[in-house]
């Protein structure tokens, strides 16, 4: 008798993993009942789609009852980084539960404490919470070469291809869609205007941006990069303002305006002229800078004019004991000696890291029952060193956004813009935006909006509601839908 050949069992194809649960939430005197779905979404190799290359994490959230999904707008939200979750839009500003800080953004006392969001911007829209590559629980389905997914142009086909996954399988292709991104966020997002756009005739309702980075020549303090100086310096004077060391008795707005005439004309001609400007002229510039920037004009000279990011938050409240928040500026913190010219570390970011990578944690498992060993990369060194694949030259992705809304006209784009943001200060963005080529009719296409915070200025109660409002009105305008 002849054996019998071995007859082996085809491999199982893998599953994404979903999980789905249902929620209500009171908004005034509305109930809103949504549907909240965890899982993995795969993005497949586009020569051979039987490939998975990457598991991407994400959490939807849907609002219940809605018949016809054409009429709802879909947003999909992430942060920066370039190494980030998206935990920090999660559960501090748009999600329908978020982490309770205190009403002026500081931390409060652990344990924390995970409320219900009456700023959710669930009423209006589904909500797509999007964990990158090596972020969140997101991976390469092959850890050895992760790092091809930590790229300026690679981040971007990524995050585009699990957009029209997600649309596809989700019949969401006809809804009002939007991105939402923060930071290295909206550097993504002006990428991907063009990506879906361009490369896969995706056209966008809008594109919102909250605290902006399209050009970083902007912010990089390089030798003979004179930029950031002049564009740092109004964000220098509203922190010096709030700390009572410049403009007193003069409202903020008055003195901003001000500080932003000089940075133009006054300082942009010294720094241009540089040892050729006249030494009575060079004194003069250092007592306005000193006046604007609550340092003093000694400090300011030994700097050559130029105080850059570190040394003023380092130095500004150095007499107390003190430096200040890269991300917010009002925000103290203690170092261990006064003397350098750099904070041991950032306490804004220090006042939220601790109370939202707690909450999260607790709250994927505990109200989401996404029960996942796996760590959750919150805000990861594993995507760096991070390729931008721009030797020579500083990343500047704004024309990429100017090309999309060239070549769709309805493209709307909302930036929003923290006063006391020392990572990406609004002076900067003003003036990316006022050096994007458009036309006068298309130029009015992105607006700007303005809060007293800093870089995550929706935590901050008053500014969270706020911002929600501007979004609001936002997308009832350019979504199209009656």
């Amino acid at each position: 008798m002849e054996n019998e050949k071995e007859v082996k069992n085809p491999p199982v194809p893998e599953k994404e993993e979903r999980v789905t649960t249902k929620h209500s939430l009171k908004l005034g005197n509305t109930k809103l009942d949504y549907t909240a779905t965890t899982g993995t979404l795969f993005l497949r190799e586009h020569k051979d789609e039987s490939k998975i290359k990457a598991k991407i994490f994400f959490t939807y959230y849907e609002k219940s009852g809605v018949k016809d999904k054409k009429s709802r707008p879909v947003i999909f939200i992430y942060n920066g980084g370039p190494g980030s979750s998206s935990i920090w839009l999660h559960m501090g500003a748009f999600g329908p539960r978020r982490c309770k800080m205190n009403a002026d953004g500081s931390a409060p006392k652990p344990p924390f404490e995970i409320v219900d969001n009456k700023d959710t911007l669930l009423d209006i829209a589904d909500l797509v919470f999007v964990d990158p590559v090596s972020t969140g629980f997101s991976r390469a389905a092959d850890l050895e070469h992760e790092d091809e997914f930590h790229g300026l142009e690679k981040d971007i086909e990524a995050m585009g291809d699990f957009i029209m996954r997600f649309c596809s399988q989700q019949g969401r292709w006809m809804s009002p869609k939007y991105l939402l991104g923060e930071s290295y966020g909206t550097t993504r997002s002006a990428g991907l205007a063009g990506y879906l756009n361009n490369e896969q005739g995706m056209y966008l309702n809008g594109i919102i941006l909250v605290s902006s980075i399209l050009d970083f020549g902007t912010a990089r303090f390089d030798f003979g990069n004179d930029l950031p100086y002049i564009l740092f310096l109004p964000t220098y004077a509203a922190i010096a303002h709030y700390h009572g060391k410049a403009g007193k008795g003069t409202k903020q707005s008055d003195f901003l305006s001000e500080v932003e005439s000089f940075a133009v004309n006054e300082y942009l001609r010294a720094l241009f002229l540089g040892t050729a400007l006249p030494e009575e002229d060079k004194l003069e510039v250092a007592k306005k800078l000193a006046d604007y920037t609550g340092l003093s004009e000694q400090f300011v000279l030994d700097c050559n004019l130029k105080p850059s990011i570190w040394r003023f938050t380092k130095n500004l409240l150095k007499e107390e004991g003190y430096s200040v928040g890269r991300f917010d500026g009002r925000i103290k913190g203690r170092d261990g000696e006064r003397a350098g010219d750099h904070p041991e570390t950032d306490p804004s970011h220090s006042a939220t890291a601790g109370v939202f990578t707690t909450c999260f944690n607790d709250y994927v498992r505990s109200e989401l029952n996404y029960d996942s060993e796996k760590l959750y990369l919150v805000l990861t060194g594993r995507a760096h060193p991070w390729k931008f694949d721009h030797e020579g030259k500083y990343v500047n992705v704004s024309d990429r956004l100017r090309q999309a809304i060239c070549r769709n006209t309805d493209l709307k784009v909302m930036i929003a813009n923290g006063y006391f943001d020392l990572a990406t200060p609004y002076f900067a963005t003003w003036h990316t935006v006022n050096h994007m080529p458009l036309t006068p009719e298309l130029q009015k296409n992105i607006s700007q909006t303005y809060y007293q915070g800093g870089h995550m200025m929706y935590t901050i109660d008053s500014e969270r509601a706020k911002l929600k409002a501007d979004i609001v009105s936002f997308i009832k305008k350019s979504s199209n839908k009656k």
